[in-house]
């Protein structure tokens, strides 16, 4: 017996001591209740069963290092929405105004939920399915969804670092071959091809010489077999960095990870060195202050938010479930958020440094088009030379000087300006086109590496830079689907993720038919924000409300040796919900508002033309929606009803090994929950995590334990020990 213990200081005290059950229980030598009469559940031991579990606990693969998890995070959250959607918006909503409502909302959004997807991946070590039914079996439907949410969107996703790897090997030859149109013959003429020449050389090579696009979705013009293939080398290369797990994963993110930072940096000194790099930052970062006003830009700030840190995917829980259990998740989600914002922030600098060159370029051209326009009309006596000021030197002429003459010719000639068909050549105007995705990445951007000195290294460079940033989000991506299916069904890891490769290649042939760009277009828009907004609510509901945020910040306190902020608690519990549910109805009412369409690339016109899906598309579209969120209702309808078992009972106290696992769902914070919590109630909490359970939902008395030989769903890490102080 303890010296410290009140059975201890009876015998050489005469003060009266009252003990309490919980103390006579503290000081018990640890039975196993299944070979003793506190065995209540009629369950056999199994010994081979429950040292298997206690091994597949001890046993889980762990990160190499601290600087190997963060990389993954860093990977995982940092993608291709970073380079080319966060820039779009920041464009669109006000430059730098935009990052106000970014900043304040990846405040009392992102990081809250980024933190509270760490905390309870890295306690109870399990992946997405296995954590939300543990904490309440009947939202056990998150992790599921999470599951189809990742496959939906990994599907596609694939497809882009497939398009990006075709690019790569195009770019080793000079000149790159989307800087000129091709020439055909007519006969012993040539001519440039039309489809070229009315719309530009870069965006002929996209749509014409990479997807060979149809007309529409309803086109399906058979399978593009370069893209076929291209799709087949990058499944081969998620398959080959996920065989192993993170023991395979964790090394290739020491370069998918920081390559992308290394081609950020010299792209962006590459690009403050080039003409009108300046003009375009001024231009990006120039903040329109009545946009904030803007509840739009709100909504897409918080859906750029949520989307950016891959909150609901469950690849974040994945990552952190192989942690140590006193690892600083805090810091962790800090540090991850913030690096998140600031890629953001460089990615936008060299976006803009390199599209205010190309601006330059553009709006030269518009320049030296237009001023021989005006030369024919000199020539012609259509214009008079009276209009053409003294000092405008037409073999040199400045944008300023044709700004200052073109001024000039709309004052006087006002009755019949438009019919001389001349352009304001405006560098603003350049400026001003926005574009996104994949019109920034393959189009816009590599029409201005066309403009480099050394082109094709840069060209190199960008799309391997691409390819990386597509990997490690479609790792993280994958192992929210793999890690949580092999912790659930102990299915054997080479063999489930090969073929869970194989049958996503299959399934992915959709997307590299000819009509293959529109169901990309289709997936990316519908297939995962409504789902992800519906499972990161429930999420937070789940240990916010049902588990309880007061247990749930207890058991960080002893995870984590300190207490997180008091922010946390408001957040988790009123200000996430209510921002998620906001989103959520912004959301449908988008849908709503916006009829379901898509912009077709028509060949004759040579131009984009917005349209809406047909009947069926719209059938697939409502489908994935569906698909998506089915597991939530289907599992709480299922363990509702007791259709099937969520894997409690509700009668069994677990003594094992030494330890106690208790389940303390229904006790106030008074003495006796102290003791049980193995503090005395005069023990302030010690700095170091004393690793008891963690408690699930659903509990009917103080001493309610999981039947599991090791806790529910084996997790035989979940201890309760005796404080030092009582030793």
């Amino acid at each position: 017996m303890p010296k410290n213990s009140k059975v201890t200081q009876r015998e050489h005290s005469s003060e009266h001591v009252t003990e309490s059950v919980a103390d006579l229980l503290a000081h018990q030598e640890p039975v196993d209740y299944k070979r003793s009469v506190l065995n209540v559940t009629g369950e056999t031991w199994d010994k081979q069963k429950e040292g298997d579990e206690d091994l597949d606990a001890e046993n889980r693969p762990a990160w190499n290092s601290k600087l190997q998890y963060i990389l993954a995070q860093i990977g995982y959250s940092v993608g291709l929405g970073n380079v080319w959607r966060f820039p779009y918006l920041c464009q669109k909503n006000g430059g730098g105004a935009y990052l106000v409502p970014y900043l304040v909302l990846l405040i009392i959004i992102g990081l809250p939920l980024f933190f509270l997807e760490l905390a309870v991946g890295q306690r109870i070590r399990r992946g997405s399915i296995g954590v939300w039914n543990y904490i309440c079996p009947r939202l056990g439907g998150i992790g599921y969804a999470s599951c189809l949410v990742c496959f939906f969107v990994g599907l596609y996703y694939n497809v882009i670092i497939g398009w990006s790897i075709f690019y790569f090997f195009k770019s080793f030859q000079y000149p790159l071959p989307w800087s000129e149109c091709p020439i055909v013959k007519n006969g012993s003429v040539a001519v440039v091809e039309t489809e070229c020449e009315r719309s530009s050389a870069t965006t002929y090579f996209w749509y014409r010489e990479t997807l060979d696009i149809s007309n529409s979705i309803s086109e399906s013009g058979g399978l593009n077999w370069k893209m076929t293939l291209c799709l087949l080398v990058a499944w081969s290369l998620v398959g080959l960095a996920m065989i192993k797990g993170i023991q395979s994963s964790g090394k290739v993110m020491y370069f998918s990870s920081l390559f992308p930072y290394l081609v950020l940096v010299c792209f962006l000194v590459r690009g403050l060195l080039l003409r009108g790099a300046v003009d375009g930052i001024m231009h990006m970062f120039t903040p329109k202050l009545d946009k904030m006003l803007d509840p739009q830009v709100w909504r897409e700030a918080a859906t750029q938010v949520f989307f950016a840190l891959g909150l609901g995917f469950g690849g974040v829980i994945a990552f952190s479930s192989y942690n140590k259990q006193d690892n600083n998740c805090h810091f962790d989600a800090t540090l991850v958020s913030f690096i998140n914002f600031f890629t953001s922030v460089l990615a936008t600098l060299v976006v803009f440094a390199v599209l205010g060159f190309k601006a330059n370029i553009m709006n030269e051209k518009c320049v030296v088009e237009n001023a021989e326009k005006i030369l024919g009309y000199l020539n012609t006596n259509v214009l008079s030379h009276d209009l053409i000021p003294p000092h405008v030197n037409f073999s040199h002429l400045t944008a300023k000087d044709y700004n200052e003459m073109y001024r000039v010719i709309m004052t006087v000639k006002e009755a019949h300006f438009k019919e001389l068909g001349l352009d304001a050549c405006l560098l603003e105007d350049e400026l001003n086109k926005s574009v996104q995705g994949t019109g920034l990445a393959f189009i816009a951007f590599t029409e201005a590496m066309t403009h480099f000195p050394a082109s094709p290294f840069w060209s190199v460079m960008f799309f391997l830079m691409l390819i990386n940033l597509g990997l490690g989000s479609m790792i993280g991506t994958m192992s929210g689907i793999t890690t949580p299916i092999i912790d659930t069904f102990k299915v054997r890891k080479e063999v489930f993720t090969v073929g869970c490769c194989i049958f996503a290649f299959v399934v992915g042939l959709i997307f590299v038919q000819r009509s293959g760009n529109y169901f990309v277009t289709m997936f990316d828009d519908y297939s995962a924000t409504l789902p992800l907004t519906v499972v990161v609510i429930l999420e937070n509901i789940a240990v916010a409300w049902i588990y309880g945020t007061k247990k749930f910040m207890q058991e960080l306190t002893e995870m984590l040796g300190f207490r997180p902020y008091q922010f946390y608690y408001y957040t988790w519990k009123y200000v996430s919900p209510i921002c998620m549910a906001v989103l959520m109805t912004a959301s449908i009412i988008q849908l709503g508002v916006s009829p379901p369409g898509y912009s077709a690339w028509i060949r004759e016109e040579a131009a984009e033309k917005f349209l809406f899906y047909p009947t069926w598309a719209m059938a697939i579209l409502i489908s994935l929606i569906i698909l998506a969120s089915l597991p939530l209702p289907l599992v709480f309808i299922l363990r509702q009803f007791h259709l099937v078992s969520d894997g409690s009972n509700a009668l069994s106290v677990t003594y094992k090994k030494g330890r106690m696992m208790k389940d303390i769902s229904n006790l106030e914070d008074n003495d006796e929950t102290r003791f049980i919590l193995s503090k005395v109630p005069s023990e302030t909490p010690s700095p170091m995590p004393t690793h008891r359970s963690y408690l699930g939902p659903g509990s009917n008395s103080p001493m309610e334990m999981s039947s599991a030989p090791n806790g529910r769903y084996g997790s035989g890490y979940l201890l309760a020990s005796t404080p030092e102080s009582e030793l």
